[in-house]
């Protein structure tokens, strides 16, 4: 298996922090970002290659900027 980019880690982990802090599960911010809950499960693992769009659907979904996810605040 190879081994997974440090950027698509790095921004899973971001995603997850703020899913957490928001108090959302996986189900819940695939819900709210009309995405598959998979695509969030393979985002946060840093498995997915994820496109503008979904990561402005998910920043919107968690209440956070897109800086956010990439600097973390």
């Amino acid at each position: 298996m190879a081994s997974v980019p440090k950027h698509r880690r790095v921004l899973g982990q971001r995603v997850r922090l703020y899913r957490k802090l928001s108090r959302l599960t996986q189900e819940r911010l695939a819900e709210k970002a009309q995405l598959a809950p998979t695509y969030i499960s393979d985002i946060e693992r840093g498995q997915e290659t994820i496109s503008v769009d979904a990561l402005q659907r998910i920043a919107k979904a968690l209440s956070v900027g897109l800086e956010d996810l990439f600097h973390g605040s």
